[in-house]
């Protein structure tokens, strides 16, 4: 069985500022592109929603390569999320974790899956990351214009 691949990614302009996300989901013959955009958050939310919903669109229980160019997604979902749950959604230095409400949104859509996460530099030319890039962008463009991106 052939790992689907997911591409994601988030923009801010302003942080916090209005923010758009965006994923792309390729197994095979089939591709799908979603993006949404949101009036103020954070590049770090976004980053994790774009994840978060590209996971949820998933129908079965699959196999996962995520491609993110955020080490704050891939690293907290790796390294850190076992222990911020041992210490009741406190950091090393008894903090609040912070976007606690995306991070248990992610941990819950991670489970039926099987999912490899590889980080890619971000505006290196890598084309999946560049596309969804490009959709973050143009969410946060057709929200500000008041357009709907279908």
């Amino acid at each position: 069985m052939k790992a689907i691949e997911i591409y994601t990614d988030g923009a801010c302009r302003g942080n916090p500022g209005p923010g758009g996300w965006a994923a792309t989901l390729e197994s095979g013959e089939h591709f799908r592109e979603l993006s949404g955009a949101e009036r103020t958050t954070t590049n770090n939310r976004m980053e994790l929603t774009a994840v978060i919903r590209a996971l949820e669109a998933l129908k079965k229980s699959s196999a996962v390569v995520v491609y993110t160019d955020s080490e704050y997604v891939r690293k907290g979902i790796t390294e850190w999320l076992r222990a911020w749950k041992a210490r009741d959604w406190r950091t090393a230095d008894k903090k609040p974790v912070k976007n606690r409400d995306l991070w248990e949104q992610l941990d819950a859509a991670t489970e039926r899956h099987s999912i490899e996460w590889r980080w890619v530099k971000g505006h290196s030319g890598v084309p999946g990351n560049e596309r969804v890039d490009a959709l973050a962008n143009a969410a946060i463009d057709a929200m500000q214009d008041g357009r709907v991106l279908g």
